[in-house]
């Protein structure tokens, strides 16, 4: 046997039968990535059922200089956790799923990477209190994947990104030494943060396997309502007087453009608009307070009159139940589903300051309107001036390969470069992974790149982690 195959036999009883995916249809959910862009080989699929065996497979890997591709729940969208090559071994944390601890006085929770961020959070309600990160994928992305990418989501504005909500980490290292800092101190000042490095990395620098997680006590009281404005001027505007009228509690700040509603009105089963009028922006806005009394809705209730005094709400609905919460948040969560139904999108994740946001707004349509590009689906985080500024294919099925091929990467350069010249980013919470690379090279600043890649050269010497992916 050669070199390459004992380390895979090695590898293989390492983890035991129950640790290998050999089944051709089952391995391909490994192979390809979330949106389907990229579909690649593996010379082994591994699930390691624990932190030992994670560093074990990975001693192994880099003495045979095999590539190492960590995986989580395979949700990214930028083709981070997609094998590229037959001499790879992907190891997926899934076995990893267990929550390992709850403090309920110090309000942390430490997990395996592999649970699953939905998980996670039932975890934590069980015990009353709350672990904040939400999006989408929540029923199947998992902790080490949404801190690998350093994730956003719905619940950025009050609580923060995932590396916000992180105390402490394991992380297994490429030559297979394992760093212990599942302390959970809130303080500690003994030189360089590590676990900073790691967050955000996708992977390249190591296998995070455990995490200490803040938790924060549980909402009592929530407020929803899906709100038109006049522009999205009004909306920045509106998140500065709701939070300044509710106390600052605001969870949630969603823009959602008319297109992108009509997109989900039309292609999603059931959906209907709340509001009869044609607004051309809306806002789905979300308070929440551990407080069990009334005194939240009468903050709502007082700043939505004020946005109406002023001339920042055009119209508006508060949910009066939850089944009328669930049904507004159906409609932000549903785009990407509708845009998909619609026959797909050059999808963006560009963040700038939120008192930038209109002015990105305004002269990204333009441009695009000059291009003859003006299908936009335009949503996203305003709270946190994260916005998925999506251009569409002509309605014509007939033209949308041409553009396709013609426009699609052009255009997707100019959404970035509008955002850089706005001292914006290209990447707000999805990463780099493989789909990002050029932008990465083109945008970053180029000592900073320098730094990122002599932190990569210290750490993983031989290039083994992750390989192809961001660096």
């Amino acid at each position: 046997m050669t070199a390459h195959a004992n380390a895979l036999q090695d590898i293989r009883e390492v983890v035991g039968a129950a640790g290998v995916v050999d089944d051709p249809v089952a391995q391909s959910a490994y192979l390809i990535d979330e949106r389907r862009l990229y579909e690649g080989q593996a010379g082994l699929i591994v699930r390691p059922g624990s932190v030992d065996e994670v560093a074990r497979v990975l001693a192994i890997c880099h003495d045979a200089r095999l590539g190492v591709v960590p995986q989580g729940g395979n949700t990214g969208y930028c083709g981070g956790a997609t094998p590229t090559s037959a001499t790879q071994v992907v190891v997926s944390l899934s076995r990893l799923n267990r929550v390992r601890e709850i403090d309920a006085v110090g309000h942390t929770m430490t997990v395996d990477a592999g649970v699953v961020l939905a998980n996670a959070q039932a975890a934590a309600e069980q015990a009353g209190l709350l672990f904040p990160l939400s999006m989408g994928s929540e029923g199947s992305c998992q902790i080490g994947g949404n801190l690998s990418t350093n994730a956003g989501g719905l619940a950025v504005l009050r609580y923060g990104t995932a590396r916000e909500l992180v105390l402490g980490l394991e992380v297994v290292l490429p030559d297979g030494q394992v760093i212990n800092g599942l302390t959970g101190l809130r303080k500690d000042n003994t030189g360089i943060d590590l676990k900073a490095m790691f967050m955000g990395a996708e992977g390249t620098l190591g296998i995070i396997t455990g995490a200490v997680v803040k938790l924060f006590p549980a909402a009592r009281s929530t407020e929803t309502a899906w709100l038109a404005v006049d522009s999205t001027q009004a909306a920045c505007e509106l998140l500065g007087l709701a939070r300044q009228i509710s106390g600052d509690s605001v969870s949630s700040f969603e823009y959602v453009s008319r297109a992108s509603l009509d997109l989900v009105v039309a292609h999603v089963d059931g959906a209907k608009s709340p509001l009869a009028n044609d607004a051309q922006h809306f806002v789905l806005m979300e308070l929440t307070s551990a407080a069990s009394d009334d005194s939240l809705r009468v903050r709502t209730e007082a700043l939505m009159e004020a946005g109406f005094e002023q001339g920042l709400i055009i119209d508006g609905v508060l949910a009066e139940s939850g089944p009328q919460r669930s049904a507004l948040w159906r409609l932000r969560e549903s785009i990407p589903e509708a845009e998909k139904l619609y026959g797909g999108a050059v999808k963006h994740d560009i963040s700038v300051r939120i008192s930038r946001i209109p002015e990105y707004m305004q002269t990204a349509t333009t441009a695009f309107d000059d291009l003859g590009a003006p299908y936009h689906s335009v949503y996203g985080h305003i709270g946190d001036g994260n916005l998925h500024y999506n251009l569409l294919p002509p309605a014509d099925t007939s033209e949308r390969t041409v553009w396709q091929r013609t426009w699609a990467k052009r255009l997707s350069a100019k959404v970035h470069r509008l955002a850089a010249e706005l001292d914006g980013s290209f990447s707000a919470e999805h990463g780099i992974g493989q789909l990002k690379r050029e932008d990465l090279a083109e945008f970053k600043d180029p000592v900073a790149l320098a730094a990122m890649r002599a932190i990569k050269k210290a750490l993983d010497p031989h290039g083994i982690m992750n390989p192809g992916k961001v660096l």
